[in-house]
């Protein structure tokens, strides 16, 4: 079983969980959120809680840009490597920065515009900003160091045909284009949590107090304006962030074709109703707060514990080996793995003592006579052992030898009876095959029969059906006082229904919602006639 701990710092918070991976099952062992005064000691704090001393640990890039280029598809890797050196040099020539000074990772995907060309996603961070992440761990071991842009849609299960976004309302928002599987885009949003947050903390002097606040905050969408909390004197310090947060995004996706989902994760979705807030803006895709895909279907997990830590859960993913590889700006170092693995195996010979632990010596005699030293005679044992193992290893491949010989001999017979039994099976089988029409027709019937049966029981049950999804969509100031089936033939139900509000809006959107839903085909409604203090219209369709 592998574990990997994943760490998630922004200027204000630590994320952390630690991860398990056996075969194809991913465990969260354990898991929390920290604001922080000092990382290191913090940290380490962390490292002890979780029982992660020897556990690798996978954490974020600090300050990494993104840049973008453009490569043609034909090259080979070499000049595809050297073409991207090439526009990174002269993309920091360009805005006087000094190359030599900054670390860079890269990915390649196809160019949706233009099928020739392939879109190169450069990530470049400064490697002080590197140092100071390693550091930030102290004697933790380091595993990997990644963006977590692109990181966060581990958790993601990309399914084919579909395009997603992936919006990380942290400090600043980071939005995540995900197009054929492949992360497409990184594009990256002033407007955050961290200003939220230190608007409220102007109030409550308390940076853990302000994310509290935002947890028990609630977004009041349509649906939901008569239970509107007007006592929560903190929404007009959360809405004009989350509005311009959703106004970006709009203009995202508008340069994209298709999106079909929007997912949303970091700090942002602690404030209540959020997806909902998301979803009035995107009515051509579905807004839903992200969860890993490892615990959508274990019913023993409290997925909603998991969500305010996934940026640490898609790093320790990263470790793991489900991130992208290319991406990791800890490169491993091969040289201390195998130091490591040779101290490991003979840090007991010898005889030199370094504060009260054996070292190994590497000064053999090869002439054996006299007293052997220790270290020829482990020499000795080695060479005995092999020796051994060598004879045990050609009594054993003779012994097995003649068993495959023997073996094969049977198996030879069990084929030439296999090959009689089947010429019987195929005579059979001209039997069965001849008596193929006869079952057809019977199956044809049969389907018939049950295809009439489907439809009498639809039919039965469409009525139930619509009063049951009516129900659901609504409004609580709108009041049906009459549903009529005018037509209950087998082809068409025509359904009229009658209702009243002091509300005319919530008359529109009631029809609106039987119409977008579908409960309802070739929906149509009166204008609407006051009587008293309400408004009558009748709403008429067909059902599906």
């Amino acid at each position: 079983m592998q574990e990997r701990l994943g760490i998630s710092i922004t200027n204000q918070v630590i994320k952390y969980a630690k991860v398990s991976k056996n075969n194809n099952d991913i465990n969260v062992l354990s898991f929390g959120l920290k604001f922080y005064d000092n990382l290191q000691e913090d940290i380490m704090q962390i490292i002890n809680e979780t029982d992660s001393t020897n556990i690798p640990i996978c954490i974020n890039t600090k300050n990494e840009k993104v840049a973008y280029f453009s490569t043609f598809g034909l090259l080979n890797k070499n000049d595809t490597k050297k073409t991207i050196n090439t526009e990174f040099e002269t993309m920091c020539a360009d805005n006087h920065l000094n190359a030599n000074a900054y670390e860079g990772r890269y990915i390649i995907v196809n160019d949706i515009l233009n099928r020739d060309r392939n879109k190169v996603i450069y990530f470049f961070d400064g490697k002080s900003d590197l140092d100071e992440r390693i550091l930030s761990v102290r004697n933790g071991k380091v595993k990997s160091i990644t963006p977590l842009s692109t990181s966060i849609a581990n958790i993601v299960e990309a399914k084919r045909n579909e395009n997603a976004m992936i919006v990380n309302i942290e400090d600043k928002t980071t939005v995540t284009t995900i197009i054929n599987q492949k992360v497409y885009n990184i594009d990256q949003i002033e407007s955050g949590m961290q200003e939220v947050i230190e608007k409220i903390n102007e109030r409550e002097n308390s940076y853990s107090k302000a994310y509290e606040v935002c947890k028990n905050s609630t977004i009041y969408t349509m649906e939901t304006t008569e239970l509107e909390d007007t006592n929560n004197s903190y929404l007009p310090l959360i809405v004009p962030t989350l509005f311009n947060i959703v106004q970006e995004v709009k203009k995202l996706k508008e340069s994209y074709n298709r999106i079909d989902k929007i997912y949303l994760t970091g700090l942002g979705t602690s404030i209540n109703n959020i997806e909902l807030y998301f979803q009035e803006y995107f009515q051509d895709a579905k807004c839903e707060i992200l969860k890993p895909f490892f615990a959508e279907n274990n019913n023993k997990i409290n997925i909603k514990d998991y969500i305010e830590v996934n940026s640490a859960i898609a790093l320790a993913l990263d470790g793991l080996e489900l991130g992208l590889k290319s991406l990791n700006f800890r490169t491993s170092n091969w040289k201390d793995d195998l130091e490591t693995i040779l101290h490991s195996d003979i840090k007991s010979l010898g005889k030199g003592k370094s504060k009260g632990r054996s070292r190994p010596s590497f000064s053999f005699d090869m002439n054996l006579k006299g007293e052997l030293t220790v270290s020829e005679k482990w020499l000795v044992r080695c060479i005995t052992t092999v020796i051994v193992i060598m004879v045990i290893y050609s009594v054993c491949s003779s012994f097995l030898g003649g068993q495959i010989i023997s073996k094969t001999n049977d198996a030879q017979e069990i084929i030439q009876d296999t090959n009689s039994q089947m010429s019987l099976v195929q005579e059979d089988d001209r039997l069965v095959l001849s008596k193929e029409q006869d079952y057809k027709d019977l199956i044809a019937n049969l389907e018939d029969v049950n295809s009439e049966l489907a439809t009498k029981r639809a039919r039965k049950n469409q009525i139930p059906t619509l009063l049951n999804q009516i129900v659901y969509i609504i409004p609580k100031s709108v009041q049906l006082t009459k549903i009529t089936n005018t037509n209950s033939s087998d082809d068409k139900q025509h359904i009229i229904i009658t209702a009243q509000s002091k509300q005319y809006e919530q008359l529109a959107y009631f029809k609106a919602k039987i119409n977008n839903n579908g409960y309802l085909k070739n929906v149509s409604s009166t204008e609407g006639t006051k009587q008293g203090e309400y408004v009558v219209v009748v709403i008429e369709g067909d059902l599906p």
